[in-house]
């Protein structure tokens, strides 16, 4: 008799056990988010300007939102392994992705067989932007950009450009420029940028587009001559350098730009807390003014306005890959 209690008794403690276990999966699931440190995945190498944009955010973001935002760089394949990452991640808001132009919208445009639909991550915010800036050796024959265009009618082929390879956003400023303004450059392709630098240096190559806070030191010493910006406003960080438009290029508007976004099917509730942690974040004096000392400016937008902009983002790359003829196989 004891016996058969005893066992009756066991499964009772078992069975309240299991619903215990249940309330407090229950209770997990209703937390409020996050309740747990979030991946924040860098699809690049420390090191960069970019990188620091990246941990400076996360490093707001933790305080904001309560809980550590780690950063993870998983560089390689020009963004794409990172992308793969993410895009099969859970969608709980628990990793994300720090976009850049190239990860976000070169690699979806330009590369044929990925494993990952690069349309299906969801927009978080626009984080910051800056323009390319097109430097020349300063030995080049030309002050300016409108000088620099006729130079280069008058002398199809001759004058090279270099790039931090095929396919990237550099790549393709470069194929825009020779679309919009009729002139026939010769595309030196590097891997990455410091090739294209010290080539660029030695009058190797005659221009080439980098990124503005890269760009400063070398035009401020003299080392480069800045030609032109690739926005539609100057940069503060180079006051006195034309915009492209400036030059008669109607709508050349090539930014820089950064992001954060999820894997696609993160719930609409996760976005906006996010959207908003990180408008409230970049809108903060101390971050505008880091981000000015990199050359950046900060946006913070809401979810649907990085939405609109990457879509426009995609159909002008789109049109540039189409003309170029770049087109590029995922390992």
């Amino acid at each position: 008799m004891n016996a058969k209690w005893t066992v009756f008794g066991m499964a009772r403690a078992a069975v309240a056990m299991a619903l215990l276990a249940l309330a407090s999966l229950g209770a997990q699931a209703q937390a409020p988010y996050p309740n747990k440190p979030i991946r924040m995945i860098m699809p690049f190498a420390p090191g960069s300007g970019f990188d620091t944009i990246v941990r400076f955010t996360a490093e707001k973001l933790s305080k904001e939102l309560g809980q550590q935002v780690v950063v993870e760089n998983m560089p390689g394949a020009g963004g794409i392994i990172a992308s793969q990452h993410v895009a099969r991640a859970n969608p709980d808001g628990y990793t994300l992705i720090f976009h850049s132009v190239s990860s976000a919208v070169v690699i979806a445009k330009a590369y044929t067989n990925l494993r990952y639909d690069p349309a299906s991550f969801a927009p978080v915010s626009f984080i910051s932007q800056y323009p390319l800036a097109m430097v020349a050796n300063p030995q080049l024959p030309a002050t300016n950009i409108k000088e620099f265009i006729a130079l280069a009618k008058a002398n199809p082929g001759k004058y090279a450009y270099g790039s931090s390879g095929v396919g990237t956003g550099i790549h393709l400023a470069g194929e825009l420029f020779k679309m919009q303004a009729g002139v026939d450059l010769i595309h030196v392709p590097y891997k990455g940028t410091a090739g294209a630098t010290a080539d660029l240096l030695a009058g190797r190559i005659h221009v080439m587009f980098e990124a503005v806070p890269s760009s400063v030191g070398r035009v401020s010493t003299g080392q480069v001559r800045a030609l032109a910006v690739t926005t539609t406003k100057r940069s503060f960080a180079l006051p006195d350098v034309p915009t492209l438009q400036e030059a008669g290029l109607k709508d050349f508007d090539i930014p820089f730009w950064n992001g954060i976004f999820a894997p696609g099917g993160t719930p609409k509730a996760i976005i906006d807390k996010l959207s908003a942690a990180c408008a409230k974040v970049v809108r903060d004096p101390a971050t505008i003014a880091k981000f000015k000392e990199l050359g950046a400016e900060g946006v913070g937008s809401t979810a649907e306005d990085l939405d609109r902009f990457w879509k426009q983002q995609l159909a002008l790359y789109g049109k540039v890959v189409e003309a170029s003829g770049v087109k590029l196989e995922a390992q």
